[in-house]
């Protein structure tokens, strides 16, 4: 049985792709309202608990059927700060840990915990130590989960897109994107499908796999090259080159995120690059367009 914390963006397509392949799932939100909805459409049981609050997890484990051979930590910060990392992430992981001392783990962390900005590229072995207190937080979280003595997987995930969800091109589409820095080239652009993070995760926990992967698609690409790939698809001017913003909640950085060691376990990849998505999957250009258009 696979116990699924948190049921988002990439969460509930996880338990979908896990319900396909004949698993047992039961999945987890943090509210009983979003519990009840998602069990009104789907097939698998939908819970609710708060990872972070270890009385609510106990609750939580009395109404499973049984020990989950697999726990997923897929639940997001909802885009809250500092606090929020150390409840759901931190104190999220050790939590699990200790309700589910046999259990394999898999949390999903973020490639925002390498801080190069030399454009140079990245593997699991390199250094790994943000500046920024929300990834220092997800560093802590994904050391607690590399120690659990169940074993323990860490995604390290790209930039997500998908339907309804690819901030590179709805900001191209609406002339709000920039080239940052690196020289007028931008910084180096990582992200993967939505689909193939879903089934990179699915794919570690099936196989009880340990360590860090990079999830991340094959094909890194800096600004300038994305926008005037775009060019030619879209009536919309080159964005313009600026100075790297500070203003976001994760500093600028610049990488090129290798997903070799993804490769090397035997993933696949459906969308390789970002441009296969856009020519491949039919639901990605329609639902940006609606949302710019809207």
């Amino acid at each position: 049985m696979y116990l699924l914390i948190g049921c988002g963006y990439i969460g509930e397509r996880v338990a979908d792709l896990l319900l396909e392949n004949g698993e047992t799932v039961n999945a987890v939100t943090h509210s009983s309202e979003s519990a009840d909805k998602l069990s009104a459409v789907k097939q698998f049981p939908v819970l609710n608990a708060d990872v972070g609050d270890m009385d609510s997890l106990r609750a939580l484990q009395a109404k499973l059927p049984a020990m989950p051979e697999a726990v997923l930590h897929c639940a997001s910060s909802n885009r809250g700060g500092a606090a929020q990392y150390q409840h759901v992430f931190v104190q999220g992981c050790k939590n699990l840990v200790e309700m589910f001392p046999t259990s394999h783990l898999l949390f999903t962390s973020s490639s925002s915990v390498y801080p190069q900005t030399d454009g140079s590229s990245v593997d699991e072995t390199s250094p790994a130590e943000p500046d920024s207190l929300t990834s220092a937080l997800l560093r802590e979280a994904e050391k607690i989960v590399l120690n659990h003595a169940g074993g323990g997987a860490v995604a390290r995930l790209a930039g997500l897109y998908g339907p309804h969800r690819s901030f590179v091109l709805k900001q191209f589409l609406q002339g709000t994107a920039a080239i940052e820095g690196n020289h007028g080239q931008g910084r180096c652009l990582n992200q993967i499908h939505r689909e193939d993070a879903s089934r990179a995760i699915v794919h570690l926990a099936s196989g009880r796999k340990s360590g860090i992967f990079n999830v991340v698609d094959r094909h890194p690409m800096t600004q300038r090259e994305c926008f005037l790939h775009l060019q030619t698809l879209f009536d919309r001017p080159l964005p313009p080159e600026t100075e790297p913003k500070t203003e976001r909640k994760r500093p600028w950085t610049h990488k090129c995120v290798m997903g070799d060691k993804l490769a090397d376990s035997g993933f696949t990849w459906l969308y390789p690059s970002y441009f296969d998505a856009l020519k491949n999957d039919r639901d990605l250009l329609p639902s940006i367009l609606a949302q710019v258009a809207s």
